[in-house]
């Protein structure tokens, strides 16, 4: 019982620090006919990562194509980075969510992975 005790209270107590991602809900601008481009602002509130990648998922998560000049990036603790991504028109009609997830180095111990996504305006 008093393992339990514990292992609640440490839960209740400890915080769980992630990066944070905004807007929450995309708007994609056309750049031409055919590209559209959004921009996310990234911030790293992990000690731990430096390091985070980006994805880009259908309603089914299904991987997506999307160009962008830093599909990895460094993002060093407390730094902030906006980070400009670009679809093609044939891929929005399918795109549902964008996402960032940290990448983590190999380490003894246990180390938890963070997936941040956000949802596109139709």
């Amino acid at each position: 019982m008093k393992f339990v005790i514990l292992a609640a209270a440490l839960l209740f107590f400890s915080s769980a620090a992630a990066h944070e991602m905004t807007p929450a809900y995309l708007k994609m601008v056309p750049v031409t006919d055919d590209i559209y481009e959004t921009t996310i602002k990234m911030l790293n509130r992990r000690q731990d990562v430096e390091f985070y990648e980006m994805s880009a998922f259908d309603g089914e998560w299904n991987p997506l194509p999307f160009g962008s000049y830093h599909r990895v990036f460094k993002l060093p603790y407390l730094k902030r980075k906006e980070v400009k991504i670009y679809f093609q028109k044939k891929v929005l009609k399918k795109l549902v969510y964008v996402c960032t997830t940290s990448k983590l180095y190999k380490s003894e111990g246990t180390v938890i992975s963070s997936r941040i996504c956000s949802k596109v305006e139709k």
